[in-house]
């Protein structure tokens, strides 16, 4: 049985690492972990602990900082390592939060780390083709080192449903979850609840983060608007069942158009049509389908979601199918079966 080294400091019940994890176990793999007491002298950690040598070791999303002293060991050792970043340090400062100019000398200094770091690995995991283009463009990643694994949902927890009962005249209700940062644009959603036109509905935001409390002003005056708190991560495919319509995201940034969330994969998977900006990120004949259960608008158009919205609550008939077609485009594009064969092509050639 081969062995993958699960490398860093990161969270196995974050739900990318969660079903990765599982998926290694279904292809035969025995996976080990090493979290290491500092990311920047594991290998030494590693090497006076006597940690036995893998087949593989894998440094999972967002662990940017562990990579160095993985990629230090398994070059030691003669073992192949894999990088599944998720996102780039670099976009996440430059692009996605604007927090650097692309031409000061600190945002040059991040992106030759990260487009170095990334280049140690022998191979980067995309989650979606549009990043898998981004990390060859900007930070120089050779594509034949590079792979798509989609995010997907776990399908243990994430079933389709059918849609809520409701009397005629009931209001629909419209789910937003996240962790309000820019990429998801919150704003939009509430700016929409103030342009909308159409029969009753509710606007729920739930969750925590950044842009919350600027949302929550925004709000004001609108008694069809009401935010939740975060729930814990078992109990949201129940919550998700509650609502006729999940809201994606609609930030206008560069990084809004190469992500697939989370809450997109679970929301189709739970079999309820959703609402998202238009992306780059997604199939492409997936992209100019009619009837997938993903319903488009450009990205930061208030407007636009709003005039959706009112189109599908006055035709309130059109969800459940709507709803059938989200849990097709779930199973046929993102199920954990075809995550599971993304892997599998990731991985091959790989093993020392």
């Amino acid at each position: 049985m081969p062995s993958v080294l699960w490398w860093g400091r990161f969270d196995p019940a974050y739900s990318r690492n969660r079903i990765l994890r599982k998926l290694f176990a279904s292809l035969g793999w025995q996976v080990r972990d090493f979290h290491p007491r500092f990311a920047g002298v594991a290998d030494w950690e590693a090497r006076l602990s006597r940690l036995p040598r893998p087949d593989l070791v894998w440094v999972p999303c967002f662990r940017q900082r562990d990579l160095a002293a993985a990629a230090r060991w398994a070059q030691r050792h003669r073992v192949p390592l894999v990088f599944d970043p998720l996102i780039s340090a670099y976009d996440k400062q430059v692009d996605e939060r604007a927090k650097l100019s692309a031409d000061s000398a600190r945002a040059k200094h991040l992106l030759g780390w990260e487009r170095n770091l990334f280049q140690r690995a022998s191979r980067v995991i995309a989650d979606t083709p549009a990043h898998a283009n981004y990390f060859a463009d900007v930070l120089g990643v050779p594509r034949q080192q590079l792979a798509v694994v989609y995010v997907g949902a776990e399908e243990a927890l994430f079933k389709p449903q059918p849609q809520p009962a409701r009397e005629p005249g009931d209001p629909l209700e419209l789910l937003f979850y996240g962790s309000f940062i820019p990429l998801q644009g919150p704003q939009v959603v509430v700016e929409a609840a103030r342009l909308y036109r159409g029969p009753p509905v509710n606007w729920v935001l739930l969750g925590q983060g950044p842009l919350r409390a600027e949302c929550e002003t925004q709000a004001r005056g609108l008694a069809n608007v009401r935010f939740e708190n975060w729930l814990p991560y078992e109990t949201l495919p129940a919550r998700i069942h509650q609502a006729d319509i999940l809201l994606g995201v609609f930030g206008a940034t560069p990084k809004a158009g190469r992500v697939i969330p989370n809450k997109v994969f679970q929301s189709l998977a739970c079999g309820r049509p959703v609402i998202t900006r238009s992306a780059d990120a997604y199939p492409a004949v997936l992209s100019a389908a009619g009837h997938s259960g993903l319903v488009w608008i450009p990205a930061g158009n208030a407007q636009s979601l709003a005039d959706r919205v009112s189109a599908l609550a006055t035709n309130p008939g059109e969800l459940p199918l709507l709803g059938d077609a989200a849990a097709m485009s779930s199973q046929h594009y993102f199920s954990e079966s075809v995550v599971r064969q993304q892997l599998q092509a990731a991985l091959a050639g790989l093993t020392a």
